[in-house]
């Protein structure tokens, strides 16, 4: 990295609009933006293509060394509506899910409930394949079809198995990169979308498609992106059972900053 740019990874989803405002329309002078899904935003941050990403929040715990922005991240106190497991069959008769390659986390997840909940082992398989079930994320998850449809929202089943928050998503950065200033440009991205959140609602919905509406009412009312320390409890505990499940190697503490 030269200290004069600073290379930004960030979702292009419109749950991430509120932390990423500010950003796409306005960066500031000696910052970079490339939009990606979430898995490109882990992978560009663990191989040095980005200096911050905002990242699914279990890579924080793949990728070593990582800086956690403190306050800033997305997060849903019960129903999301945007990370959806939707089964053909009754649960108890789910024995294959397609995962979503763009999610790491919502895969996690998926498997931590099945599992802890509802007792189910299936078989995982990828994107493209014939399941019983399909994880479905972000803005695709919004618009799809549920009718006829077993639905499980995974942020309101953790919240109903652990009485916690879910923390989907964080801004990281990489060791190396100007933490402060990252912190400065992200909590100022986030503030202009405060500042501006009709406008964002009027531009997402006819991006989107969705209406109006719908997009305000998603992005109040589904979803906060101020995490608190209860919102990281909630997160340490998704460590805990990922790494008694597996999926991590173990559980490292967050250096938030």
């Amino acid at each position: 990295m030269t200290s004069q740019l600073l290379r930004i990874s960030l979702v292009d989803f419109l749950n991430a609009r509120p932390l990423t405002w500010g950003l796409l329309h306005e960066p500031p002078p000696g910052v970079s933006v490339s939009r990606d899904a979430p898995s490109v935003c882990a992978a560009k941050l663990a191989s040095g293509e980005a200096d911050v990403g905002l990242i699914p929040s279990i890579e924080c715990q793949r990728i070593p060394g990582l800086a956690v922005v403190r306050g800033l991240g997305i997060a849903a106190s019960s129903e999301v509506r945007s990370v959806l497991l939707v089964s053909d069959v009754s649960r108890d008769r789910i024995r294959s899910v397609e995962l979503d390659p763009a999610s790491r986390t919502s895969a996690a997840l998926t498997r931590i409930l099945l599992k802890r909940v509802y007792g189910l082992d299936p078989e995982y398989r990828e994107a493209g394949a014939r399941c019983d079930a399909r994880l479905i994320i972000g803005d695709p998850a919004l618009k799809t079809r549920l009718n006829g449809h077993v639905v499980l929202d995974l942020a309101a089943e953790w919240r109903a198995f652990t009485g916690r928050s879910f923390v989907f998503a964080v801004w990281a950065v990489r060791p190396g990169a100007d933490v402060a200033r990252a912190a400065d440009v992200l909590r100022g991205s986030r503030e202009r979308a405060r500042a501006e959140f009709p406008r964002l609602v009027r531009e997402e919905a006819a991006e989107t498609g969705l209406s109006a509406a719908v997009v305000e009412d998603y992005l109040r009312h589904s979803l906060h992106f101020e995490l608190t320390p209860e919102d990281v409890e909630g997160l340490e505990l998704f460590y805990r059972m990922a790494a008694e499940e597996g999926l991590i190697d173990g559980v490292r503490k967050l250096e938030l900053v």
